[in-house]
């Protein structure tokens, strides 16, 4: 068999020791988590942001970025409650590239996958206890949802693995927040089918062991664009789009209906500074329409401290994955979305009234 073990079996519990969470840090974390459980049902009508860097390759700057937010969060949380995007596990469409701190804790050196589960704990433990803010994550290797279950807030399936069962199934396992993108197909049916396998009680093989699942009442759409079979991006976060995704909620009759869209990927073609207008545009298409101002209560953004995307880490706190939102129009956009909140209207905002 071509699969080579290439250390001993890992000691789950030895991994999570030095980053559990305890005490007042403990208490924050479950308060927070039942916040954002409230929204996800309708029981708290604040606006989700799921937000922060592409992908989390530098710790230092990733608690500078959430410091910053953790300030912002303060000013605006009788409105708007955000979740920081600590992702450390990349998907590649082709295998190859940087696949996250899971991967490589070190960009300048090989891959460590023992030192990177520490690494990728010890981020999240550090944005959790220094800043007070709840993290969420890609669940990209279902395996290894037992290493950080404990620290992530929110999950999300994303669009090259929302058709795989194993993902739809251990979703179903968890207990908070998941969001299933639709693929890049764009096949909305195939998002929606895995939200209801999400939300239904599954037996399967996980880690060994046969389990059964509750269901995750909590599982929800994240539109995020597709590609065409041309290579053109097709965004669906359009107000007709909207329209058919929730008739597609209302059909299944599936629990908590809840969309994100995500304001980069193909709904932006990838283009980081589309995200201010896709967020614009969303939020006059919930005041136009009570449905969707019922539906779709939240966003998904790319954001870090420096604007765009890198190849190589030489610049401090700029993604080198996707482009991403500078902190200066990050802060700006935040500010936009709550002034929406203090008027009838987002037209009324523009207006100046």
């Amino acid at each position: 068999m071509g699969i080579h073990r290439k250390g001993d079996l890992i000691d789950i519990a030895k991994v999570k020791a030095p980053t559990q969470l305890t005490g007042q840090a403990l208490a924050n974390k479950e308060f927070r988590d039942q916040e954002l459980k409230n929204i996800i049902t309708g029981e708290d009508d604040r606006l989700l942001l799921v937000i922060g860097p592409c992908s989390s390759d530098n710790e230092e700057a990733v608690l500078d970025y959430a410091h910053r937010l953790a300030k912002l969060q303060e000013e605006v949380k009788d409105k708007i409650f955000m979740v920081m995007r600590v992702y450390t596990a990349k998907p590649r469409t082709n295998g190859s590239g940087y696949k996250g701190l899971v991967h490589q804790p070190d960009t300048s050196k090989l891959p460590d996958l023992i030192n990177g589960l520490q690494a990728v704990r010890n981020m999240h433990y550090r944005v959790i206890t220094e800043t007070g803010l709840t993290t969420a994550d890609e669940m990209l290797y279902p395996s290894n949802l037992v290493l950080v279950d404990d620290l992530v807030s929110y999950h999300a399936v994303g669009a090259r693995s929302v058709e795989d069962q194993e993902h739809r199934f251990v979703a179903s396992g968890i207990d908070a927040p998941t969001g299933l993108k639709n693929p890049t197909s764009g096949n909305l049916n195939i998002m929606f089918n895995g939200i209801f396998a999400a939300q239904n009680a599954q037996n399967f093989f996980f880690n060994g062991s046969e389990v059964d699942t509750d269901g995750n009442p909590l599982a929800h759409a994240i539109l995020r664009g597709a590609t065409n079979e041309h290579g053109d991006n097709e965004p669906n976060y359009y107000y007709d789009i909207l329209l058919k995704a929730i008739a597609q909620y209302e059909k299944m009759g599936l629990a908590n209906p809840f969309i994100i869209i995500d304001t980069n990927h193909d709904n932006s073609g990838k283009n980081h500074f589309e995200q201010i207008r896709i967020v614009r545009q969303t939020l006059i298409n919930r005041d136009w329409n009570e449905k969707i101002n019922q539906y779709v209560r939240g966003f998904m953004i790319e954001s870090y401290l420096e604007d765009g995307r890198q190849d190589a880490p030489t610049v401090y706190g700029k993604s080198i994955t996707d482009p991403c939102l500078g902190w200066e129009k990050t802060e700006s956009l935040i500010r936009e979305i709550y002034a929406t909140t203090k008027h009838d209207s987002y037209e009324e905002l523009l207006q100046g009234k």
